[in-house]
Protein backbone atom coordinates (compact mmCIF):
# COMPACT_ATOMS: atom_id res chain seq x y z
CA UNK A 1 0.00 0.00 0.00
CA UNK A 2 1.47 3.34 -1.12
CA UNK A 3 0.40 5.59 1.73
CA UNK A 4 1.42 8.81 -0.09
CA UNK A 5 -0.86 8.02 -3.02
CA UNK A 6 -3.53 6.96 -0.56
CA UNK A 7 -3.38 10.25 1.36
CA UNK A 8 -3.40 12.29 -1.84
CA UNK A 9 -6.47 10.40 -3.04
CA UNK A 10 -8.33 10.56 0.26
CA UNK A 11 -7.75 14.31 0.58
CA UNK A 12 -9.10 14.74 -2.94
CA UNK A 13 -12.17 12.86 -1.77
CA UNK A 14 -12.41 15.02 1.35
CA UNK A 15 -12.46 18.17 -0.80
CA UNK A 16 -15.44 16.86 -2.78
CA UNK A 17 -17.45 15.55 0.17
CA UNK A 18 -19.62 18.27 1.70
CA UNK A 19 -20.85 15.95 4.46
CA UNK A 20 -17.49 16.02 6.24
CA UNK A 21 -16.51 18.45 8.95
CA UNK A 22 -13.08 19.00 10.60
CA UNK A 23 -13.86 16.42 13.29
CA UNK A 24 -14.43 13.70 10.69
CA UNK A 25 -11.09 14.50 9.06
CA UNK A 26 -9.27 14.67 12.39
CA UNK A 27 -10.70 11.28 13.40
CA UNK A 28 -9.80 9.74 10.05
CA UNK A 29 -6.20 10.97 10.33
CA UNK A 30 -6.00 9.61 13.88
CA UNK A 31 -7.10 6.19 12.63
CA UNK A 32 -4.68 6.48 9.71
CA UNK A 33 -1.85 7.03 12.21
CA UNK A 34 -2.75 3.80 14.05
CA UNK A 35 -2.99 2.01 10.70
CA UNK A 36 0.49 3.31 9.88
CA UNK A 37 1.92 2.27 13.27
CA UNK A 38 0.56 -1.25 12.74
CA UNK A 39 2.21 -1.40 9.27
CA UNK A 40 -1.03 -1.15 7.29
CA UNK A 41 -2.74 -4.48 8.08
CA UNK A 42 -6.12 -5.30 6.56
CA UNK A 43 -7.68 -4.59 9.95
CA UNK A 44 -6.45 -3.65 13.39
CA UNK A 45 -7.65 -3.11 16.96
CA UNK A 46 -8.13 0.39 18.34
CA UNK A 47 -8.44 1.93 21.78
CA UNK A 48 -11.16 4.58 21.86
CA UNK A 49 -9.42 6.83 24.39
CA UNK A 50 -6.16 6.80 22.43
CA UNK A 51 -7.92 7.56 19.15
CA UNK A 52 -9.92 10.39 20.73
CA UNK A 53 -6.74 11.82 22.27
CA UNK A 54 -4.91 12.04 18.94
CA UNK A 55 -8.00 13.34 17.13
CA UNK A 56 -8.62 15.91 19.89
CA UNK A 57 -12.22 14.77 20.29
CA UNK A 58 -13.55 15.51 23.77
CA UNK A 59 -16.96 13.81 23.70
CA UNK A 60 -17.71 10.10 23.37
CA UNK A 61 -20.99 10.84 21.57
CA UNK A 62 -19.13 12.94 18.99
CA UNK A 63 -16.59 10.16 18.50
CA UNK A 64 -19.25 7.49 17.92
CA UNK A 65 -21.22 9.75 15.58
CA UNK A 66 -18.17 10.56 13.46
CA UNK A 67 -16.79 7.04 13.22
CA UNK A 68 -20.25 5.77 12.29
CA UNK A 69 -20.44 8.43 9.58
CA UNK A 70 -17.03 7.41 8.21
CA UNK A 71 -18.24 3.81 8.16
CA UNK A 72 -21.54 4.66 6.44
CA UNK A 73 -19.80 6.90 3.88
CA UNK A 74 -17.34 4.12 2.92
CA UNK A 75 -14.14 5.71 4.20
CA UNK A 76 -13.55 2.72 6.47
CA UNK A 77 -15.26 -0.24 8.06
CA UNK A 78 -15.85 -0.01 11.81
CA UNK A 79 -16.41 -3.25 13.75
CA UNK A 80 -17.40 -2.27 17.31
CA UNK A 81 -16.69 -4.59 20.22
CA UNK A 82 -19.12 -5.01 23.08
CA UNK A 83 -16.52 -6.82 25.18
CA UNK A 84 -14.79 -4.48 27.68
CA UNK A 85 -11.66 -6.64 27.51
CA UNK A 86 -11.39 -6.55 23.74
CA UNK A 87 -11.05 -3.44 21.57
CA UNK A 88 -13.03 -2.58 18.46
CA UNK A 89 -11.54 -3.18 15.04
CA UNK A 90 -11.18 -0.96 11.98
CA UNK A 91 -10.45 -1.71 8.35
CA UNK A 92 -9.30 1.23 6.25
CA UNK A 93 -10.42 1.31 2.62
CA UNK A 94 -7.67 2.06 0.11
CA UNK A 95 -8.09 5.12 -2.12
CA UNK A 96 -6.26 5.75 -5.40
CA UNK A 97 -5.78 8.77 -7.63
CA UNK A 98 -6.53 9.53 -11.27
CA UNK A 99 -6.85 6.62 -13.68
CA UNK A 100 -6.05 4.16 -10.89
CA UNK A 101 -9.21 5.23 -9.06
CA UNK A 102 -11.25 4.98 -12.27
CA UNK A 103 -10.05 1.42 -12.76
CA UNK A 104 -10.73 0.56 -9.14
CA UNK A 105 -14.06 2.23 -8.41
CA UNK A 106 -15.39 -0.88 -6.61
CA UNK A 107 -12.96 -0.14 -3.78
CA UNK A 108 -15.09 2.75 -2.58
CA UNK A 109 -18.55 1.50 -3.62
CA UNK A 110 -20.93 -1.33 -2.93
CA UNK A 111 -18.65 -3.95 -4.52
CA UNK A 112 -15.87 -2.83 -2.20
CA UNK A 113 -18.08 -3.68 0.76
CA UNK A 114 -18.58 -7.19 -0.66
CA UNK A 115 -14.84 -7.66 -1.21
CA UNK A 116 -14.26 -6.23 2.24
CA UNK A 117 -16.51 -8.79 3.91
CA UNK A 118 -14.73 -11.65 2.14
CA UNK A 119 -11.36 -10.33 3.25
CA UNK A 120 -12.58 -9.94 6.83
CA UNK A 121 -13.60 -13.61 6.95
CA UNK A 122 -10.19 -14.65 5.62
CA UNK A 123 -8.46 -12.37 8.11
CA UNK A 124 -10.48 -13.80 11.01
CA UNK A 125 -9.52 -17.33 9.91
CA UNK A 126 -5.86 -16.32 9.85
CA UNK A 127 -6.14 -14.72 13.31
CA UNK A 128 -7.70 -17.89 14.71
CA UNK A 129 -4.88 -19.98 13.25
CA UNK A 130 -2.37 -17.77 15.06
CA UNK A 131 -4.19 -18.46 18.32
CA UNK A 132 -3.04 -22.09 18.28
CA UNK A 133 0.47 -23.18 19.31
CA UNK A 134 2.72 -23.75 16.31
CA UNK A 135 4.39 -26.77 17.91
CA UNK A 136 5.12 -28.53 21.21
CA UNK A 137 7.96 -26.15 22.00
CA UNK A 138 5.62 -23.15 21.99
CA UNK A 139 3.25 -24.94 24.37
CA UNK A 140 6.13 -25.93 26.67
CA UNK A 141 7.46 -22.36 26.68
CA UNK A 142 4.05 -21.00 27.70
CA UNK A 143 3.70 -23.53 30.51
CA UNK A 144 7.22 -22.79 31.78
CA UNK A 145 6.49 -19.06 31.73
CA UNK A 146 3.59 -19.75 34.11
CA UNK A 147 5.66 -22.16 36.27
CA UNK A 148 3.55 -25.13 35.19
CA UNK A 149 5.06 -28.63 34.73
CA UNK A 150 6.51 -29.42 31.32
CA UNK A 151 4.80 -32.81 31.35
CA UNK A 152 1.44 -31.05 31.54
CA UNK A 153 2.37 -28.97 28.49
CA UNK A 154 3.08 -32.12 26.50
CA UNK A 155 -0.13 -33.80 27.70
CA UNK A 156 -2.11 -30.66 26.85
CA UNK A 157 -0.59 -30.32 23.38
CA UNK A 158 -0.95 -34.00 22.45
CA UNK A 159 -4.54 -34.17 23.70
CA UNK A 160 -5.88 -31.16 21.81
CA UNK A 161 -3.83 -31.80 18.67
CA UNK A 162 -5.35 -35.30 18.52
CA UNK A 163 -8.88 -33.83 18.55
CA UNK A 164 -8.10 -31.06 16.04
CA UNK A 165 -8.05 -28.30 18.70
CA UNK A 166 -11.76 -28.49 19.46
CA UNK A 167 -13.62 -28.26 22.75
CA UNK A 168 -16.08 -31.09 23.21
CA UNK A 169 -15.17 -32.24 19.71
CA UNK A 170 -17.23 -29.40 18.19
CA UNK A 171 -16.10 -25.90 19.14
CA UNK A 172 -12.85 -24.70 17.59
CA UNK A 173 -10.39 -23.26 20.14
CA UNK A 174 -9.73 -19.57 19.50
CA UNK A 175 -7.56 -18.81 22.53
CA UNK A 176 -5.28 -21.68 23.46
CA UNK A 177 -3.74 -19.74 26.37
CA UNK A 178 -7.12 -19.67 28.12
CA UNK A 179 -7.66 -23.35 27.32
CA UNK A 180 -4.25 -24.17 28.81
CA UNK A 181 -5.14 -22.25 31.98
CA UNK A 182 -8.33 -24.30 32.32
CA UNK A 183 -6.30 -27.46 31.71
CA UNK A 184 -4.03 -26.62 34.66
CA UNK A 185 -6.98 -25.78 36.92
CA UNK A 186 -8.38 -29.25 36.28
CA UNK A 187 -4.95 -30.88 36.65
CA UNK A 188 -4.41 -29.21 40.01
CA UNK A 189 -7.88 -30.22 41.15
CA UNK A 190 -7.23 -33.86 40.20
CA UNK A 191 -3.86 -33.81 41.96
CA UNK A 192 -5.40 -32.34 45.10
CA UNK A 193 -7.91 -35.20 45.31
CA UNK A 194 -5.45 -38.03 44.61
CA UNK A 195 -5.07 -40.69 47.41
CA UNK A 196 -2.25 -39.74 49.76
CA UNK A 197 -2.24 -36.12 48.68
CA UNK A 198 -1.33 -33.67 51.44
CA UNK A 199 -4.13 -31.44 50.23
CA UNK A 200 -6.75 -34.15 50.65
CA UNK A 201 -9.28 -33.59 53.39
CA UNK A 202 -8.40 -36.50 55.71
CA UNK A 203 -11.25 -35.63 58.09
CA UNK A 204 -13.67 -37.07 55.55
CA UNK A 205 -14.09 -40.83 55.73
CA UNK A 206 -16.48 -43.42 54.43
CA UNK A 207 -15.95 -45.73 57.40
CA UNK A 208 -18.29 -45.76 60.41
CA UNK A 209 -16.18 -45.46 63.56
CA UNK A 210 -17.06 -46.00 67.22
CA UNK A 211 -15.50 -43.05 68.97
CA UNK A 212 -16.38 -44.58 72.41
CA UNK A 213 -13.58 -47.11 71.92
CA UNK A 214 -10.13 -46.20 73.31
CA UNK A 215 -7.37 -45.35 70.84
Amino acid sequence: MNYIKHLNAVFQQFSKDSRLNPTHISLYMSLFQFWNINRFPEEFYINRDEVMGIAKIGGIATYHKCIKNLNDWKYLCYLPSYNIFKGSKVRMFIFKTGSEQALNKPETGFEQALIHNTNINKQIENINKLKLPKNKNEAVAFFKMNNWPEIEALKFYNHYKSIDWKLGGKIKITDWHATASNWMLKANEIKKNEPGSQNKDNLKTSKIKDYDQPL
